[in-house]
């Protein structure tokens, strides 16, 4: 069975993925280090981790499985779903995928660098409509593509 994983804490897709998990009748686990507003819906479970660095990332790394998607923008834990077996996107439909994790770890890891010795100031871009109609259709793609794979 096909479970979608999201790393909730500062997810800004979640009703999308309500929605499109809704149509194809699938799982969703909301994992957060908090409660957030209650879903009424029979394919949701929230699940809520102790206080913690990292706590809602080693439970979805812990439990997430071969054939489920994970939500995520965290990418260390995209890396560790992807050796899961799991497939991952951002929220913002970026994919995450065993040919671009290694790029994605090492930016990560030049951009923490430069922001610590002062060389560059943190950024994060704005979430747009267009990232919000990207990730709906990667998102159905990657459960299609996980249909037709028979899981």
């Amino acid at each position: 069975m096909l479970d979608i994983y999201i790393d909730g804490d500062a997810c800004p897709v979640k009703d999308e993925v309500l929605k499109v998990a809704g149509r194809h009748g699938l799982q969703v686990l909301f994992v957060s280090n908090r409660w957030s507003r209650k879903v009424d819906a029979p394919n949701v479970r929230q699940v809520v981790v102790t206080e913690g660095f990292d706590a809602a990332d080693n439970w979805i790394a812990d439990n997430i499985g071969e054939g489920d998607i994970a939500i995520t923008a965290d990418i260390p834990l995209a890396s560790r779903c992807l050796k899961a077996g799991a497939m991952v996107l951002g929220p913002t439909g970026r994919p995450f995928t065993e040919h671009s994790i290694g790029m994605a770890l090492a930016m990560r890891d030049l951009n923490t660098h430069l922001r610590e010795t002062g060389e560059i100031k943190g950024y994060n871009a704005s979430f747009t409509k267009a990232d919000r109609s990207r990730f709906l259709g990667e998102l159905e793609k990657l459960i299609q593509q996980r249909r037709k794979d028979g899981r």
